[in-house]
């Protein structure tokens, strides 16, 4: 078994469309490489630096996340003479490899990362957002408001008249 720390820089596409970890930040890793019968168990935790922008009022956010790592990297099957046995590659898919005695890391940080992400990340809970006729920030003016007329009335409109808003005592004789 083997405990190591490092910082190494965040690769770019760490993230999805309103928030992510910035390329080239520091991504600083605590982990515990346990030599197993099948390979090798990498299980420890990661922090890194999110940057994006709230979904309610575009305003630029940034806050840090740890998530837990944990991955069996399999050491690959090999013939009698000790080359590389071809798998089914849908296996391929779903299992990581230990190669040259090495492990790579970054598949399994950016799942980790990936899957803890907010999907509508928030500056507050509270955010009240944008008008969604003008798109003034809300948060500025709690007191602005629009009056709207809802088209599919408009026809029914048109019926009453100009003097629509005047009550009516009289009665028509015909």
């Amino acid at each position: 078994m083997r405990e190591v720390s490092f910082t190494a820089p965040a690769p770019a596409g760490i993230g999805i469309m309103s928030i992510g970890v910035p390329a080239g930040s520091g991504i600083e890793c605590d982990v515990r490489l346990e030599s197993v019968i099948e390979g090798v168990l990498v299980s420890g935790t990661a922090r890194v630096r999110l940057e994006g922008e709230c979904s309610r009022c575009l305003d630029p956010i940034s806050d840090e996340l740890e998530v837990d790592l944990q991955e069996l990297y399999v050491y690959p099957e090999t013939d009698a003479r000790g080359r590389i046995v071809a798998s089914d590659a849908e296996e391929d898919d779903e299992q990581r490899y230990v190669v040259d005695d090495h492990v790579d890391l970054e598949p399994l940080l950016r799942d980790a990362v990936v899957l803890d992400l907010p999907l509508a990340p928030v500056c507050r809970d509270d955010c009240p957002g944008l008008c969604s006729q003008c798109g003034a920030r809300l948060a500025d003016d709690p007191e602005h408001h629009h009056d709207v007329f809802d088209p599919r009335w408009a026809a029914l409109g048109g019926l009453l008249g100009a003097d629509a808003d005047a009550p009516t005592d009289e009665k028509e004789e015909g």
